[in-house]
């Protein structure tokens, strides 16, 4: 009973999906709720993800020229207001300390929302010369914004993420690591988070405060919702001429730098939830999953097991593993096991041993597997690959049979009050049409894709003729 009773206290996803998330982030140990509204504490089991994260996704930008660097965390008033859009695009989350100590501070300062004014400021003085070009730095860092809705790594006050901010000499070559940068992100959300996604451009409305052009990869959530799973925005060289960064070129004459800016933050953990996890718990990606094996002895007492437990935990040192030697009943153990989504489980008993075997358990399928224990580590791998295909492969089906065509605003509104998922029409590039479909449907254009499709050759919304195949859909 004892494993019956540890998922019935996940709400199943089919009757609340919200209330099923928020179960999971707390059963699963991810984070826990501290006394500041709006902020989370991560726990050991949901910062494991995250370094996981860090250390595949920092590679992949070491890969491409990037260099981390750290700025500080409060920005003065006044550099906050160089940028007119920026600030108004920001202005009503940002948190404002007023005194240092005792005393009453000169100039309010803004703990960073972001952080594109404060390497703005930087690069003026750092910068003067072709010779001192591209600049391509990121930090890894928390930022804060006061919202007002909060969902754990969803949508905190403060979250973790990395930003990076680049400097270039021509408008050609900001482009360039703009698209660069996007591709970076799709690439590991498909490769390692198992999270099929949409590239594609936001429309101006949707576009970041500041950015002559914003770039975005677009996943669907299990619920059909569809979650921004990272950014890239090419600032052009508004900022740079708000800031007064500027170099000489090799033909001895000023110029202004063009920029581009690109984040991800922790809510690529309630992605992999929400894309991949079910009524059990987590599923996690075995490239993402803290812990990608687990040994599990049955009637560990009986002589020889437990000790067969940890030689197969250390045959399988090249992947991230654990004995649960726990004095836990079988069944409870496969439930927390499941709960924590680790990919692989390994159930080891007196029968086993007297047959050189074990079973092998997939958390993705269900599906269990005897396996001769000389061929164990080979069999491990096999499936842990087999496992991360099969996820990237079955959340793409999954958001496939979820995307949609309309051709008219009555097919539109039955399938966004009906069936959840992506709508992709036509627009005619007109906000007013873009601010009619969020009235009435409370849906927002999500991009328009890189690959774009004709569907018909007039608007969804005003029937004026077409310019862009859109996504749409509701968000988080």
């Amino acid at each position: 009973m004892a494993d019956k009773k540890m998922v019935e206290q996940i709400t199943s996803m089919e009757e609340d999906f919200a209330q099923w998330y928020t179960d999971v982030v707390l059963k699963a140990d991810l984070i826990g709720y501290t006394s500041v509204k709006g902020c989370m504490a991560i726990k050991p089991a949901g910062y494991a993800i995250w370094e996981l994260i860090q250390k595949q996704l920092d590679e992949r930008f070491k890969a491409t020229g990037v260099q981390n660097v750290y700025m500080p965390v409060f920005i003065p008033e006044s550099l906050l207001e160089k940028e007119k859009d920026h600030v108004e695009g920001f202005a009503p989350e940002v948190a404002w300390v007023t005194h240092g100590g005792l005393q009453p501070l000169q100039e309010r300062l803004c703990v960073r929302p972001t952080s594109e004014t404060l390497f703005c400021d930087f690069y003026k003085n750092d910068i003067q010369s072709y010779r001192d070009l591209p600049k391509v730095y990121n930090q890894w860092c928390n930022v804060v914004r006061w919202e007002k809705e909060t969902r754990p790594f969803l949508r905190s006050r403060e979250f973790l993420w990395q930003e990076g901010h680049t400097a270039h000499a021509t408008a050609e070559e900001a482009e360039e690591r703009t698209i660069q940068m996007l591709n970076v992100y799709a690439d590991f959300a498909e490769q390692v988070l198992a999270i099929p996604v949409i590239k594609g451009r936001k429309t101006d409305k949707e576009k970041f405060a500041g950015a002559e052009a914003t770039y975005t990869i677009e996943a669907l959530m299990h619920d059909g919702k569809a979650l921004q799973s990272g950014t890239s925005h090419n600032f052009g060289d508004g900022f740079a001429k708000a800031f007064g960064i500027q170099f000489t070129d090799r033909d001895n004459k000023l110029k202004y730098v063009h920029q581009t800016s690109w984040g991800v933050t922790t809510r690529l953990i309630g992605a992999i939830i929400m894309v991949h996890g079910d009524n059990s718990g987590l599923v996690m990606p075995p490239m993402v999953a803290p812990t990608q094996v687990v040994v599990i002895p049955i009637q560990q007492r009986k002589e020889g097991v437990l000790e067969k437990a940890y030689e197969l935990k250390d045959r399988l040192s090249n992947f991230r593993v654990k004995v649960d030697d726990t004095d836990k009943s079988p069944g409870w153990k496969f439930a927390e096991a499941e709960m924590r989504g680790i990919p692989v489980r390994v159930e080891i008993g007196p029968k086993d041993l007297e047959a050189g075997k074990c079973v092998l358990a997939r958390r993705d399928t269900g599906e269990k597997l005897e396996c001769m224990l000389d061929e164990l580590e080979e069999k491990v791998a096999e499936l842990l690959e087999t496992i991360q295909k099969d996820m990237l492969e079955k959340a793409r089906r999954h958001r496939d049979a979820h995307t949609y065509v309309a051709k008219n605003m009555e097919e539109l509104g039955n399938i966004l009050n009906t069936t959840p998922g992506f709508v992709k029409a036509m627009w005619c590039g007109c906000q007013e049409c873009e601010d009619r479909i969020k009235e009435q449907f409370a849906a927002t254009s999500r991009c328009m894709p890189f690959e774009q499709e004709e569907i018909s050759d007039v608007c969804v919304c005003c029937g004026q003729p077409a310019k862009k195949m859109v996504y749409w859909g509701k968000a988080y």
